[in-house]
């Protein structure tokens, strides 16, 4: 069975004539009806039968057609992706990210990147840190942003595009909101607002609070960003974010004070499948976003 074969039988299908299908693929009316007669001799059935002038198609030929439509459809789609794949200016990147860099980092950087590749188009999947891994090996994304990197993952590769310092957040009327600096044991009595188990920034948290030399008291959990800055504004306890999370406004306000000691730091990197090759496109994504952070 060829190709040429379905694509002359889905014509003729479509037109209910074979003059008419020839003239539209620009072929010889006998090599219409020579396809189409090999084709249904090695289908064994009859695809079509004359009415009047015009073809119909048998009931065989009704089903054949509705299958070879699906194939020849996912057929032009492979194609098309095939060509994005190879064009770095054109074709779609799977973006991974966690929650927190939502806000700034990613419209950030992917407004720069398709200012230079408008035609460019991204798909965005948001995670926490084990979902995120688990997406990129089974090749539901291309590349992620991850925090804190994986140093020790054969199944990815990457590099670290910065380490960004966590700080404070306080209620307004808090005793230290209007603090410059604090030490985190100072909050070793306050309740505290953490991400949900799964979240990268709770460990984070937890270990520097173990450092500072206290348990936190955890009062409240939740999701996202702004639902742990939320709860804060409105006096349920404290937190520690990063910067680029503190930067979006908001009815309720929350106090930004820095930690001293220790400082309280995480690292966000960028990271891809170890044993398969970037699309293009991707590839060209991946490199703009080393310049970007290495400036």
């Amino acid at each position: 069975m060829e190709l040429r074969q379905l694509y002359y039988f889905v014509k003729v299908a479509k037109k209910e004539h074979v003059t008419q299908a020839a003239e539209e693929l620009r072929v010889a009316q006998s090599a219409v009806s020579r396809q189409i007669h090999q084709l249904e001799e090695e289908l064994g059935v009859s695809l079509f039968i004359q009415k009047g002038r015009n073809l119909q198609l048998t009931p065989a030929g009704q089903l054949f057609l509705k299958r070879i439509e699906v194939v020849l459809g996912d057929l032009e789609k492979a194609v098309l992706e095939i060509n994005e794949f190879m064009n770095p200016e054109v074709g779609e990147i799977r973006l991974g990210f966690p929650h927190s860099l939502g806000i700034q980092l990613i419209p950030q950087v992917v407004s720069g990147f398709r200012k230079q590749y408008p035609h460019v188009r991204f798909k965005f999947k948001q995670g926490m840190y084990p979902s995120l891994i688990r997406d990129l090996v089974k090749g539901e994304i291309d590349l992620a942003f991850i925090s804190p990197f994986p140093e020790n993952d054969e199944l990815v590769v990457g590099e670290v595009l910065l380490t960004e310092e966590l700080y404070a957040v306080l209620p307004s009327k808090h005793p230290l909101a209007g603090r410059e600096s604090i030490v985190l044991s100072e909050l070793k009595d306050d309740e505290f607002v953490l991400f949900r188990e799964g979240y990268s920034l709770r460990p984070i948290v937890w270990e520097a609070c173990k450092k500072a030399g206290f348990t936190p008291s955890i009062g409240f959990e939740g999701e996202e960003t702004e639902t742990i800055r939320g709860l804060v504004a409105a006096g349920m306890g404290v937190s520690l974010l990063p910067e680029m999370a503190l930067h979006q406004a908001g009815p309720l306000q929350t106090a930004k004070v820095r930690i001293e000691s220790p400082i309280v730091t995480r690292t966000i990197g960028l990271i891809r499948r170890s044993n398969q090759k970037l699309p293009l496109v991707a590839k060209v994504f991946y490199k703009y976003l080393l310049d970007h952070f290495s400036k």
